[in-house]
């Protein structure tokens, strides 16, 4: 497994204090899926104190302490952040993902240090010094078999925002939810437990879903198929065609993504909640970001204009009136995730790249500085010379800023 080579240097000098660097969770899990690791983190065994970890740490970096209670130290080298921690047990005390008792000890062993992870592909290890991998639950078996298994009924459903990692991982790595692991977390759903997650944290693990799988859809159906019966998500309400509609049109919006969270996730979202009709009330169940939900509200509001202003064969100031409205490009993308005609779809396009329109709105010409440069008074007039003039300059009649301020010459600046 190839890591960085600050990470063997470190491994190499625990080495001489008895002690072992074992690199744990999403970063072998992904080694075996062929997929870039962003992120590194390690258990250290062996060592009976944090702070003989953290004099060693501090011989090649920064270092620093975050959540005491579970004993992370925050490691920098060369600009880049690694996580040390010390194995550890974790007992539900409490309600909530802080409802949690963490003990922290350096010579349990990496089977009973796994057993608290969630799933069997995240609880693999590697051993640096011995260039050997650890797997005490059968992870790269079920890899190959493209299955998701939880490792342990009890510490599982400890916290319930596993049963969404689940999902989303399903819909990412395209597995299947084992049997017994499906069965469980519908036992989850029926009892209540979700409902004590924090809509941020269940939030998170849809836009992972939406964000990071090539087909959401899995996802989607894995969240039908649980009985999540949460506020958010009302499909089971849908009729058969706009359930299938749905989950199309998931799929199709990936290719539209580009790579901006933000912009993406307006886009997944649109597709996602397009046919729920009380689609704000839905939205605001799962998030609180107003901005987001005004930007799939507006979206979706429009979404099949594109093919009836190409059956209206719209004029170039209506094109210019709807990009005030909503990007005309965000809305095409939608049309065509949704199935409308792509070559309506694409008239739409063609037309507002044309006119300049197809990112955003024109800019208007006038400012009320102009209107002062003119020699008007301001006044309440303003808003509405200034409307009135971008009105004309979206028809097309105002070309220029010229004419739009010979246009109010001749209409206001003698009439004050």
């Amino acid at each position: 497994m190839k890591i960085p080579k600050i990470l063997h240097t470190i491994s190499q000098k625990l080495h001489t204090h008895n002690a072992k660097a074992i690199l744990v969770g999403g970063s072998v899990r992904d080694h075996f899926l062929g997929l870039s690791i962003k992120d590194y983190d390690l258990e250290v065994y062996g060592l009976k104190r944090m702070e003989s970890l953290e004099a060693i740490l501090q011989k090649f970096g920064k270092v620093k302490l975050v959540g005491k209670s579970f004993g992370v130290l925050k490691f920098v080298h060369q600009g880049q952040e690694y996580d040390f921690a010390f194995p550890r047990r974790e007992k539900k005390i409490g309600a909530g993902h802080k409802g949690f008792e963490v003990v922290s000890d350096g010579f349990m062993t990496f089977q009973e240090a796994a057993r608290r992870r969630d799933f069997t592909i995240n609880a693999m290890g590697y051993v640096i010094e011995e260039n050997r991998f650890l797997d005490p639950y059968g992870g790269k078996s079920d890899m190959q078999q493209s299955l998701l298994r939880h490792i342990d009924d009890r510490t599982f459903v400890e916290d319930p925002l596993r049963v969404y990692r689940g999902v989303q991982f399903c819909a990412r790595f395209t597995y299947d939810m084992a049997e017994e692991t499906k069965i469980l977390c519908q036992s989850m759903a029926q009892r209540g437990d979700l409902l004590e997650l924090p809509k941020e944290r269940v939030f998170d693990e849809l836009k992972k879903l939406l964000l990071k799988a090539q087909k959401p859809s899995l996802g989607v159906i894995l969240l039908k198929s649980l009985e999540l019966k949460q506020g958010f998500f009302p499909f089971e309400t849908l009729e058969e065609t706009l359930w299938h509609n749905t989950l199309k049109s998931v799929d199709r919006m990936v290719s539209f993504c580009k790579g901006s969270e933000r912009e993406d996730l307006i886009l997944m979202l649109s597709a996602l909640f397009l046919y729920i009709p009380a689609r704000e009330s839905s939205l605001l169940a799962l998030t609180e970001e107003l901005k987001l939900i005004e930007a799939v509200q507006r979206l979706t509001a429009y979404y099949d204009l594109p093919v009836k202003l190409f059956d209206l064969n719209a004029s170039d100031g209506e094109i210019r009136k709807l990009s005030t409205k909503v990007s005309i490009q965000k809305l095409s993308y939608l049309a065509l995730a949704s199935g409308s005609s792509p070559e309506k779809v694409m008239w739409l396009e063609s037309r507002a790249q044309r006119v300049g329109v197809l990112e955003q709105a024109p800019e208007q010409l006038l400012q009320g500085r102009d209107l002062i440069d003119l020699g008007l008074k301001p006044s309440h007039l303003f808003s509405i010379i200034l409307a009135e003039v971008y009105t004309k300059q979206l028809e097309g009649e105002i070309e220029s800023k010229k004419a739009a301020l010979d246009y109010v010459s001749i209409n206001y600046k003698d009439k004050e």
